[in-house]
């Protein structure tokens, strides 16, 4: 299919999966005969999971070290991101974001103590 009907089925714009290709995080389509962009239902899978894995919170960046995996996920979206290795990129990927997330909710939660405090009880 072309970029735009890929696009569609994965529920997002042509822009982005060429985005995600510069990025490293989809590989380069096959081309057509005239030069435009061919993709099929795997590649479209594999959109929908770095759509996914991006709206949980993972930026650009982290899926770049793990861009050889994705795969992993578009073949089975419910597989859980665990590996016996615990050296695994994913999981250093998965660590270093959780510790971030971390840090903002106890940043949040201090902020909102102290605005609490100024305007008294709620």
């Amino acid at each position: 299919m072309r970029i735009g009907d890929a696009a569609a089925a994965a529920g997002t714009t042509p822009r982005a999966l060429r985005f995600y290709e510069e990025r490293g995080l989809l590989p380069p389509p096959q081309r057509t005969a005239t030069g435009q962009r061919r993709y099929g239902p795997d590649e479209v899978a594999r959109v929908r999971v770095i759509r996914e894995l991006l709206g949980l919170g993972l930026t650009v960046e982290d899926l770049r070290g793990i861009a050889d995996r994705i795969h992993l996920l578009a073949g089975d979206p419910q597989r859980p991101c665990r590996s016996a290795d615990s050296a695994s990129p994913g999981l250093h990927v998965i660590a270093l974001r959780l510790a971030a997330i971390d840090a903002e909710i106890e940043r949040l939660t201090r902020l909102r103590t102290l605005l609490a405090q100024r305007t008294g009880p709620a």
